[in-house]
């Protein structure tokens, strides 16, 4: 099958602005085809909402679009150039395995990137073969499924097709293309690639391209470069809270991991913590706790005020001005970040009005459940539904104190126990995606060819909040084991 452009009756509506960006940003190239794509799983209602002909996605010519083979009418297939400090140390890196195909204009006027993930070699793919494993694209399949649910601000997945070909790794494993649906992929890293190796008019014309794509409603008598930084800062506050309140821990939280947008991006080796432990790793990589759950909002702290050394040279002509601009910013992000999770900890446990003394009585709990090491999130659903008894800080004399100081304090507001229940209802999932539940989903998809596993995890994982009786289950901790779970960046 040649690569020609087709037209066929998808809904394809793109367009390529970031292709009108300087040509250093980027490497124009298209996708290299794959023997016998398969499509493996559709997200139907994503794919509805992008403008997307469901039946026609499932054509031979829609599944070829998805594997690469076939390249949409008005494509511009091309690779992103960007850098980034991974575990604190500065490299160049680049789509190495990726290919935006466009930007997808929806139905309701939206602009979204159209990315296809593990679509082979590009000039930055670093020696690797640029190709994917079926486990690691359904992983990010999954994940992000869960983490929309969830309602955390999070890159989408719109298919996932395998290819007919093998990949090596450790072992020989089923190649995969995961189709990725992003706000945009304009990433910290990004903007320390046209630092590093552009000019200021470039790094002028990237700065005002994400205001036009993200920030808008920047006015004209601002300094438009630090509403940028403000704008940047704030949402990433908003999602690393969000991250910290269901106890997702995203294990490589490289610059170039960092959307500007303030979605998640990059589903390698994240997962879920069970007890609650600050210092709770996943990645394999990560030895020594640097991307930690407890490190996570100082990391992006730390990967902000990167990203506010690129926009130095537009923010004051004046050297020592602009510095002073940034790190007066940048010091705003702990206070943002602060207040968003004590907001977040506050519906966790039922309370509208605030005192003074909150903060200290949630991290009491947060202290006993470490001690004990209860688990996070059973611990908040057995609080929801008022029954103590099913966490294991039951009957502890400390909790046995918190807890009669908790309906103490909830008497004290306005708002009737029913309220607050429901407001812990709709805040605190019945389950989240156990690391042991999509070990179990991959395997039976990777290894068995059974899809149902998965299929009956991303049901559950649709609706987090029902706290239905079948999504019981789904909340049973794993058995205990002599081995910590790990992950890996699955590549």
């Amino acid at each position: 099958m040649t690569q020609e452009k087709v037209i066929i009756e998808t809904g394809w509506n793109l367009d390529n602005s970031y292709a009108r960006l300087p040509k250093s940003f980027f490497t124009s190239l298209k996708p290299i085809p794959v023997r016998s794509p398969k499509l493996i799983i559709l997200n139907y209602p994503l794919a509805a909402s992008l403008g997307l002909n469901v039946q026609a996605l499932q054509s031979n010519e829609g599944v070829a679009v998805l594997a690469g083979n076939l390249i949409p009418q008005d494509a511009f297939p091309l690779a992103q150039a960007y850098a980034g400090h991974q575990f604190g140390h500065f490299t160049i890196l680049g789509d190495g395995r990726a290919i935006l195909l466009g930007e997808q204009i929806t139905p309701l006027g939206e602009r979204c990137d159209i990315q296809l993930k593990g679509s082979g070699k590009t000039p930055y793919s670093r020696g690797g073969d640029g190709r994917a494993s079926l486990g690691p694209m359904l992983r990010e399949y999954i994940i992000s499924q869960a983490m929309h649910a969830l309602r955390i601000p999070t890159t989408r997945s719109l298919a996932v097709v395998t290819t007919g070909e093998d990949v090596f790794r450790e072992t020989t494993l089923p190649g995969a293309i995961l189709t990725r649906v992003a706000a945009s992929h304009l990433r910290v890293g990004t903007f320390e690639y046209v630092s590093q190796w552009g000019t200021v008019e470039d790094l002028r014309s990237l700065a005002d391209y994400t205001l036009q794509r993200h920030f808008s409603e920047v006015r004209d008598d601002e300094n438009s470069y630090l509403f940028l930084l403000q704008k940047v800062i704030e949402r990433q506050a908003v999602l690393i809270a969000k991250w910290q309140l269901v106890g997702f821990i995203h294990g490589v939280m490289n610059t170039d991991n960092m959307a500007l947008s303030g979605e998640t991006i990059d589903y390698g080796p994240c997962a879920f913590m069970d007890a609650y432990d600050p210092a709770t790793v996943f990645s394999s990589i990560d030895i020594k706790g640097r991307y930690a759950y407890g490190n996570q909002p100082h990391i992006a702290a730390w990967n902000l005020a990167r990203f506010a050394e690129t926009l130095l040279p537009l923010l004051h002509v004046n050297q020592e001005q602009a510095v002073k601009l940034a790190q007066d910013e940048i010091l705003n992000f702990m206070e943002l970040y602060h207040s968003n999770w004590l907001v977040g900890m506050r519906n966790k446990l039922g309370i509208f009005s605030e005192e003074l003394e909150d903060e200290s009585f949630i991290d009491e709990l947060l202290s006993m459940m470490q001690e004990y090491g209860a688990d996070y999130t059973n611990t908040f659903r057995a609080l929801t539904f008022n029954k103590p008894e099913d966490t294991v800080l039951f009957g502890t004399p400390e909790f046995t104190q918190w807890h009669a100081l908790w309906q103490a304090r909830l008497s004290r507001q306005e708002e009737s126990n029913e309220s607050s229940q429901q407001l812990m209802r709709n805040t605190n999932p019945a389950l989240i995606p156990r690391n042991h539940r999509v070990e179990e989903a991959l395997d039976g998809a990777v290894k068995q060819g059974d899809y149902s596993v998965m299929e009956q995890l991303l049901d559950v994982l649709s609706s987090p909040f029902a706290h239905s009786p079948e999504q019981a289950d789904y909340s049973i901790l794993p058995a205990q084991s002599t081995c910590p779970y790990r992950t890996f960046c699955g590549t």
